[in-house]
């Protein structure tokens, strides 16, 4: 194959600017703080590094470990600093994750424990510039002041305890100034205002951090890392989920989630029980862990003597991350399908951002049963085989399913019911 340079993967917000030099340099590539999903990129390849520095856990689901240890298991070298960098550095450093800074240094040691050491607020509109400081840098701070003795230790230990009782969003600079006055420090507050208006980021013990992470990264030292073997542990029923989750293809100029198209095959394409049928097959000719192949007829009477239905006996978790499961499934697929998944998604968009509190939980079961009754033109009595056949498992499952596709599709009916009115 032809040679790629590495290429490093930095996932950083608050902690530094983007005009920082080094995140400049050709090889990096710079991301925004981190969040479940992220590391499934395939743009993240074996070989590469990745700079884990800031990440989201408050407003959306925070990276999971077992993206990280995946991540690893693929060949990809993963570096943790300065804030859930060093958080999740030192809880998987035993499986390969190297951690860089003096705070990964604490997280380790047991000197500090806890996200609340290391989190910071944020602007609601996105922007990266953190409005509060983290404690890991008031601690800094404070030893500094000792150490300059402008503070005593028992000072420093009763001021230290006054700031971690401020609830982190509210730890802005104006609430660091009230505590100190409140606690009769106000020496302390000019002492560090002043050595903040001599260097912008004095203090900042989470930015000395990030830029020794990347410093690292770039010099290679990341690649003298131990990197996990791939484990069978990980491939958990919820990481496939999250894992066929963050698959997405570019199609005839519409970004689709295959996992997406794949569910409106199952609900809508009428021969997909022969297409999942087919699949089963393949799974029995040529098995994931590497056993010996057999026709699906011959397992399936040595598994039941033939008494019941593949589907039945079956169960499957398709892996979307493996192009020939992807071809197999989504044979039948025309470009018709592309474009009714493309306006599902948007009608389910639609309805999560002008319904208040709208979810696919909310829709109600019912509605959805209803739609594949009427789609799938059988009864109550054939429903359960008819969503087995299809790979949908469970008739709950089918339901939970066909709800994603709800708001789309009475909006098409609407729409319908109205032209015929109108004619």
């Amino acid at each position: 194959s032809p040679w790629r340079p590495v290429v490093i993967h930095v996932f950083v917000g608050p902690t530094l600017a983007r005009s920082e030099p080094q995140l400049a340099a050709p090889e990096v590539r710079v991301r925004p703080p981190a969040r479940h999903g992220d590391l499934f990129d395939t743009a993240i390849r074996s070989g590469g590094t990745v700079v884990l520095i800031d990440g989201v856990y408050h407003q959306a689901p925070a990276l999971r470990h077992k993206e990280i240890l995946a991540a690893m298991g693929r060949g990809i070298r993963v570096v943790g600093a300065a804030s859930i960098g060093a958080l999740r550095a030192a809880e998987l450093a035993p499986y390969g994750m190297l951690g860089v800074g003096h705070i990964y240094t604490a997280y380790v040691r047991g000197d500090i424990d806890g996200d609340d050491e290391v989190a910071v607020g944020q602007a609601p509109d996105g922007a990266w510039d953190a409005l509060t400081w983290p404690m890991v840098n008031l601690r800094h701070a404070l030893r500094l002041a000792v150490a300059d003795g402008v503070l005593g230790a028992e000072q420093a230990s009763g001021l230290l305890q006054a700031l971690r009782a401020v609830y982190y969003p509210q730890r802005t600079w104006a609430a660091v100034r009230a505590v100190c006055r409140r606690q009769g420090e106000t020496e302390f507050a000019g002492w560090l205002t002043e050595q903040r208006e001599l260097d912008q980021h004095f203090g900042d013990l989470k930015r000395d951090d990030a830029l020794a992470a990347v410093r690292t990264a770039l010099d290679g030292a990341a690649a003298t890392s131990t990197v996990a073997t791939p484990s069978p542990i990980w491939e958990t029923a919820y990481f496939r989920r999250w894992s066929n989750a963050a698959v997405h293809e570019r199609m005839g100029g519409l970004e689709l989630s295959t996992e997406d198209r794949l569910m409106y095959q199952q609900v809508f394409d009428p021969a997909f029980a022969a297409r999942w049928t087919a699949y089963l097959e393949h799974l029995s000719q040529q098995p994931a862990d590497g056993g010996p192949g057999l026709p699906l007829a011959e397992r399936l009477a040595q598994a039941t003597g033939g008494e019941l239905t593949a589907d039945r006996v079956f169960q499957a978790r398709p892996d979307l991350r493996d192009e020939q499961t992807v071809a197999l499934l989504l044979a039948g697929e025309s470009a018709a399908d592309r474009r009714a998944v493309a306006r599902y998604a948007d009608a389910l968009a639609w309805a999560r951002r002008n319904r208040p509190g709208f979810s696919t939980a909310a829709v109600r079961d019912e509605v959805a049963r209803d739609l594949l009754l009427g789609v799938w033109r059988c009864d109550e009595r054939e429903f359960d085989a008819e969503a087995s056949a299809r790979g949908l498992g469970r008739p709950a499952s089918a339901v939970e399913a066909a709800k994603r596709f709800v708001p789309g599709f009475l909006e098409e009916a609407k729409r319908t019911e109205t032209d015929r009115g109108g004619r």
